[in-house]
């Protein structure tokens, strides 16, 4: 990576109000989401960083400051939403290992990924997504649940339509014992969280990804961590939520604050809870059939789309267990 600094000349005092926001809340934006440093120096501002990073940075600020000088009203939030929506265009695109969806080029020349659905199936989730702020996506594995919902929220922070992502996953053994992994607390869990750092590798470079976690404009978290929470202007993922229990569910659904998008995942038929407990995810879509506000979306075996065999996998089990479990 290149090194850049770059000097933008500014004319008064306002311009750079606007621009580096109150408190310099747009510096410290532009620090968390490209890694570059802003500085008011000696009537101009200064960007340092790494070149690709700071040419964003630059056309976003000098876009803004050339309205102003033409007499357009720019507000310190317009030019933070212009900000946002550079998210990504930094990233490069890869083949998506896990097959769960075509990925291409924004139109207009950036590298960001546009997501598209490869089963009818996939294109109602998707669908869902886009129409309700809590959404259940059922199906087996390798149908795209998680994949689909983690490319769609880093699509709303990009739009600037939420500020944060936050990825949970109930921390329940299947079949081993947490307590027997090597290492402390952090060590043990990340194992289960494993699946949403392997999303957002997937879909976003690795730059801007470390950069989000350390910020923490992207939170991966077990469920147990959720308790006492309210959660705004926020994109929401539950994974694996057949695992959780019914309070566990509420508990969840009921950390949605103003402006935020939940969604829930999971495959009744992989349950790891014990036998005598109910699962969250079961209890929850049948009781918010219907309920305004929360999509439903069911995908089946001929929405896998990941090798062709788990497809044919899934069908031979359902056929020698009986149908799956359907909520």
């Amino acid at each position: 990576m290149t090194d850049a600094d770059i000097l933008i000349p500014v004319l008064t005092v306002d311009e750079a109000r606007t621009v580096l926001g109150p408190l310099d809340s747009n510096a410290r934006l532009i620090r968390e989401l490209h890694g570059v440093s802003v500085l008011a120096r000696d009537g101009s501002l200064r960007l340092l960083g790494d070149a690709q990073h700071v040419l964003i940075v630059q056309q976003v600020l000098e876009e803004c400051l050339s309205m102003m000088r033409g007499g357009r009203r720019v507000s310190t939030q317009e030019v933070a939403g212009r900000l946002r929506a550079t998210l990504g265009q930094d990233a490069t695109a890869s083949d998506d290992p896990a097959g769960a969806a075509e990925r291409t080029k924004h139109p207009g020349g950036t590298s960001s990924p546009v997501v598209h659905a490869r089963t009818p199936g996939q294109q109602r989730y998707l669908e869902c997504m886009d129409q309700h702020d809590v959404v259940l996506g059922i199906g087996p594995a390798g149908t795209g649940k998680t994949y689909l919902a983690v490319a769609k929220a880093i699509e709303a922070m990009k739009r600037g339509v939420v500020r944060r992502l936050v990825l949970v996953r109930p921390a329940v053994e299947a079949g081993e014992k947490l307590g027997f992994l090597p290492g402390d607390f952090q060590a043990k869990i990340d194992p289960y969280l494993r699946p949403m750092y392997d999303a957002l590798q997937d879909l976003l470079d690795p730059r801007t990804r470390v950069r989000w976690l350390e910020s923490e404009v992207v939170e991966v978290c077990p469920l147990a961590y959720m308790r006492g929470r309210t959660l705004n202007r926020a994109f929401v993922i539950l994974d694996e939520a057949q695992n959780t229990t019914i309070p566990q569910m509420l508990m969840f659904l009921t950390r949605l604050g103003e402006g935020s998008r939940m969604v829930v995942t999971g495959d009744p038929s992989q349950t790891d809870l014990p036998g005598n407990v109910a699962s969250g995810l079961i209890d929850a879509v049948r009781k918010l059939q219907g309920v305004d506000g929360i999509g439903i979306t069911r995908l089946d075996s001929t929405d896998v789309v990941r090798h062709a065999v788990v497809s044919r996998i899934v069908n031979a089990y359902d056929a020698a267990l009986g149908p799956r479990p359907r909520p």
